[in-house]
């Protein structure tokens, strides 16, 4: 392998929420990396992802689903998503058959200002109708200058191969960025509170998934078992009645769905230990926001 010869470069994940970003992640890595889930804003962190092979490296990025802000956390999570344009070799924008272009308008004009190739990639067309892809494609073309479009069905991993062609024709000859026995840049840690984090989305309604946030306090990993400590912050007393449940079975259930999950995710037996503490209004405070790892 020479300098010459090998291929390596950052590409960068954007779309609105929902639209399938996390689910063709995973399916072009092959492993599950980023969180999956149907509600808005789950992905509030860029998390690599890597795709290795003896001729080429290709990191991803998973920018959080872009949104206006209404507090600092989403300001944050807007930052992560500008950053991506600026590091960006290859942009992968997802979109389905069911958005628009409202609410973001703006990064639209930054991404076609970036100079950076966009590969515009249409989602969910499982579900389409008669026509339906092409107004869709129509609508997006007119609005993205994208060098290519591929019609993707993430769930399905239906035309999933295409992209990754589509990038590697696209991405610059470079030595890798990381070592090539490494999947993703985050730490084992930041996996578990994700898992975490994604079970409370799946548990409970309303503001309370959004309200809460993980923090691994302890991680301490044996020959055949990893030990974990877990505090899922809420903003009110309110919501942490609600996360614990009735006699803590709420919480039970999440620990439960959450330590199975981590043990097929890190080949190891668990035991989690999970508790509730209450932050107040930690969404608005940046100090409290920078303790969660939203420094940017």
């Amino acid at each position: 392998m020479t300098e010459n010869t090998h291929k390596a470069g950052f590409v960068n994940i954007v779309g609105k929420p929902n639209v399938g970003k996390s689910t063709l992640m995973n399916v072009l890595i092959g492993e599950r990396l980023s969180i999956i889930s149907s509600k808005a804003q789950t992905t509030r962190h860029r998390i690599m992802g890597l795709i290795n092979d003896p001729d080429f490296q290709v990191v991803f990025s998973d920018t959080p689903g872009m949104l206006k802000p209404k507090y600092e956390l989403h300001k944050s999570m807007m930052s992560f998503v500008h950053m991506s344009l600026e590091d960006a070799d290859v942009i992968l924008f997802v979109t389905d058959l069911y958005e628009s272009d409202e609410e973001i308008e703006d990064v639209i004009e930054k991404i076609n200002q970036s100079g950076v190739p966009v590969i515009l990639v249409i989602n969910k067309i499982d579900l389409s109708k008669e026509n339906q892809l092409d107004e869709v494609t129509a609508y997006w073309t007119a609005r993205i200058k994208a060098e290519t479009v591929i019609p993707i069905s993430a769930t399905e991993s239906f035309n999933t191969e295409r992209i990754l062609q589509e990038i590697l024709d696209r991405l610059p000859y470079h030595p890798p960025f990381y070592d090539k026995d490494e999947l993703t840049d985050k730490p084992e840690r930041f996996f578990a509170s994700e898992i975490i984090r994604e079970k409370i989305f799946l548990n409970y309604k309303k503001e309370i998934p959004y309200s809460s946030e993980v923090a691994i306090e302890e991680f301490h990993e044996e020959e055949n078992i990893i030990r974990i400590r877990a505090l899922i912050y809420v903003e009110r007393s309110s919501q942490k009645g609600i996360i614990i449940g009735e006699k803590g079975n709420a919480l039970k259930r999440v620990g439960t769905q959450a330590r199975l999950e981590m043990e097929r995710f890190f080949g190891k037996k668990i035991f989690l230990e999970t508790f509730v503490k209450v932050e107040d209004d930690w969404r608005k405070n940046k100090n409290k926001l920078r303790k969660f790892g939203y420094d940017q």
